[in-house]
């Protein structure tokens, strides 16, 4: 069965850092990329960074020098640390993974919620 699963979303201040997870199940994990989207309320879902199979990465503007995705081969599993965390941050993310290509999910995590408030 395939499977994404996600943890660590929660409630943090302005300025503080949170680590998202994404646990997969290894046919998935050899896909492509790995990544994460993200969505608002009232804002459309939006790229937030992938994490190719190889190990390049790619981010958002609004991310890049904040965030950081990685990957631990060993644990099916992709990281998205999140430093410096701003109120504009708040939304679910969403972990996806693609089998063939890089930003258009087959398949996708349950969502987490991440909220920004002072």
């Amino acid at each position: 069965q395939v499977q994404l699963v996600e943890s660590g979303g929660g409630l943090v201040q302005p300025g503080g850092s949170l680590r998202l997870s994404c646990a997969a199940s290894g046919s998935i994990f050899s896909g492509n990329a790995m990544g994460w989207y993200r969505q608002a309320p009232g804002k459309q879902r939006e790229l937030v960074a992938f994490i190719t199979r190889g190990g390049t990465t790619t981010y958002a503007g609004s991310v890049k020098g904040r965030f950081t995705i990685s990957r631990d081969n060993a644990k099916n599993t992709v990281y998205l640390q999140m430093d410096s965390l701003k109120l504009e941050d708040t939304a679910v993310y969403y972990c996806y993974a693609s089998i063939n290509r890089y930003t258009s999910a087959d398949h996708w995590g349950q969502g987490t919620q991440v909220t920004v408030s002072t």
